[in-house]
């Protein structure tokens, strides 16, 4: 198994702690290069949309369940989407 970059995940937290959800699920597919994030398990969309910036917002119910990032690994920290 790979080290993981405590550093790098560290840096994550306070971004983690300012999401108004108290768990938070992740995966990534490296061959397709998409980050799904999972505000709620399990979720059922019933819609999604599309930004500019290739984020696929999922929402159920009218809530946001969770996003899907396009290109994921191309991503620069500071850059994005207000979700």
């Amino acid at each position: 198994m790979a080290a993981v970059e405590v550093k790098g995940i560290l840096n994550l937290i306070p971004e983690l702690l300012k999401a108004p959800y108290s768990r938070i699920w992740t995966a990534y597919d490296k061959e397709a290069d998409v980050l799904y994030v999972n505000f709620k398990k399990p979720s059922h969309a019933d819609d999604s949309e599309l930004t500019d910036d290739d984020i696929i917002i999922r929402y159920e119910k009218g809530d946001i369940v969770g996003i899907t990032i396009l290109n994921a690994s191309r991503r620069k920290i500071g850059h994005g989407h207000g979700v």
